[in-house]
């Protein structure tokens, strides 16, 4: 690499931010610690501000320094990322970071990052499994897997199908104590329900075509529809989760649906969410399509 010029000088000084020292990161570069110096020295002139405090133990940074360093990793990071969309646009490759929440990735992203994998070796996927919402703007993921309504954003969303709700419990809750027959039965038992900050706490159903809420109460709280699916299937109470989360659990008879006549059938709908654009990588564009092609939720 050319370290004369602007972004030269800027790989080094972020090399050096990452390594803590002037010999590592002149190791790192296949540089001398000397050479290493003068070109920050040359930065630091052409800026006319100091941007590293030295001394035989230590580097610091001056505000200057961070602000020069946030800039330069950003600046980088868009360099490598226009390279990459322009050279991967004949053989796709590079490092695609998937993020999806915990239950639904399980059961139905993994196996399409298998199937997508071996259609496409040269791409590496990391996927990351969780509930928490990562910042795709701030490059935490290239694509996420999201359910429920967007709120506004500059991000590009595709929709991949979507999924309704069900009110299960296992055979041992019902048998010991017994089956809700209305929906207002409901209030004599114990409701597993959802904590993250967007779940709604009342349960709707539909009666004689018209939709209205109940709110249960229960003694436990989650923010997994996995965790929940396994609370039902032990007994600990009655959920109403994502049918994708149950759907194994339904057809080996480990928990049982209630109440389905006064199902609203309320759908969410579950999109994949990116940065779009002209300079968005083939990489993220053929994940995206490969999920609206062979996404079955």
């Amino acid at each position: 690499m050319d370290f004369n010029g602007r972004s030269g000088e800027m790989a080094v000084f972020t090399t050096v931010a990452e390594q803590g020292s002037l010999s590592a990161a002149a190791r790192t570069l296949g540089l001398t610690p000397s050479a290493v110096s003068r070109i920050i020295t040359r930065t630091e002139q052409r800026l006319g501000t100091r941007l590293l405090l030295r001394t035989t133990r230590a580097i610091t940074f001056t505000a200057e320094g961070e602000a020069y360093l946030r800039g330069a990793r950003r600046i980088l990071a868009d360099m490598a990322e226009v390279e990459e969309s322009i050279a991967d646009q004949g053989v796709p490759k590079g490092r695609l970071r998937v993020s999806a929440a915990l239950g639904h990735g399980r059961l139905a992203i993994v196996p399409l990052v298998a199937a997508f994998s071996a259609r496409y070796p040269n791409i590496t996927v990391d996927l990351s499994l969780g509930d928490e919402v990562v910042d795709i703007l701030a490059g935490e993921a290239d694509v996420a897997v999201r359910f429920g309504p967007l709120p506004d954003s500059p991000l590009t969303a595709r929709r991949i199908g979507d999924t309704g709700q069900v009110v299960v419990a296992s055979p041992d809750y019902l048998e010991r104590h017994g089956t809700p027959q209305q929906p207002e039965d409901l209030a004599e038992h114990n409701c597993l329900r959802f904590n993250f900050r967007r779940a709604e706490p009342n349960w709707p159903f539909l009666r004689d075509g018209q939709t209205f809420s109940l709110q249960v109460s229960g003694n436990i709280a989650c923010s997994s529809g996995e965790a929940l699916a396994q609370l039902a299937r032990v007994g600990a109470g009655i959920a109403r989760i994502g049918e994708f989360s149950v759907a194994e659990d339904l057809q080996r008879g480990d928990l049982v649906p209630l109440l389905q006549a006064f199902n609203p059938d309320d759908r969410e709908p579950i999109h994949a969410v990116f940065v779009g654009g002209s300079a968005m990588p083939a990489r993220v564009r053929l994940f995206v399509d490969f999920l609206v092609e062979h996404h079955r939720m």
